[in-house]
């Protein structure tokens, strides 16, 4: 229950924080008012809160109703909530998230494939009461696309940054976007985004997320 410190300016009374726990109540993808009610009433003096993942664009979304913050309603509608966290005193973080192939066309533009560092598949997925989830067949992105990834989710750091959160936390795992790159069982590539390590950008995959922070002002 020490203190924290993080970077030059954000403190934490102690170190619990709330994990980001996926809620699926965003109709449409944006934030609703009921929103702040839940992440106020979890929210202490001095604490920490992560928000559920929040998708960084329309090709991000792989399950109903969870949040976005890529557009200017999704931003507009995630102020009232960071209002009630930092009304409590504590810290409130957003964590931006693309599920890559863990999708379906029916959440994709026009129906469009997932995309992917691969064309593989991934598996079913089981659900809590035994039924079983399957995901439609992902589309390789393209190298010259893979920026534009990034800048996805540059867009989305800076839109929540506007919308008043104290910082961002890329999810990089659970089989999502991030992770199928750094996976030798999802990344089948023979570019500069796979193949060994060494050939690979250095600390992981940052093309697709840290890189594209760097620009944010």
């Amino acid at each position: 229950m020490m203190p924290y410190k993080m970077g030059t300016s954000l403190e934490l009374a102690h170190r619990v924080v709330l994990a980001p726990l996926t809620r699926q109540r965003s109709y449409g993808n944006v934030p609703q008012p009921h929103a702040a009610v839940y992440y106020g009433q979890r929210a202490t003096p001095g604490g920490m809160l992560i928000t559920e993942a929040t998708g960084v664009s329309d090709t991000a979304q792989g399950y109903t109703d969870t949040p976005g913050v890529w557009t200017a309603e999704q931003a507009d509608a995630w102020r009232p909530v960071v209002d009630a966290v930092h009304a409590k005193g504590a810290l409130f973080f957003c964590q931006l998230w693309h599920v890559g192939r863990v999708s379906k066309y029916g959440f994709q533009p026009g129906g469009a494939a997932p995309v992917s560092s691969t064309e593989r598949m991934v598996g079913p997925q089981v659900r809590h009461d035994g039924s079983t989830e399957e995901f439609s067949p992902p589309r390789r992105l393209a190298v010259e696309e893979i920026p534009m990834v990034a800048d996805d989710f540059r867009k989305a750091a800076r839109n929540a940054i506007n919308a008043g959160f104290d910082g961002v936390e890329i999810h990089g795992g659970n089989g999502y976007l991030i992770e199928q790159f750094l996976k030798d069982s999802a990344n089948d590539r023979d570019d500069g985004y796979g193949g060994s390590l060494e050939n690979r950008p250095p600390c992981g995959h940052p093309p697709l997320a840290l890189h594209g922070l760097h620009g944010l002002p």
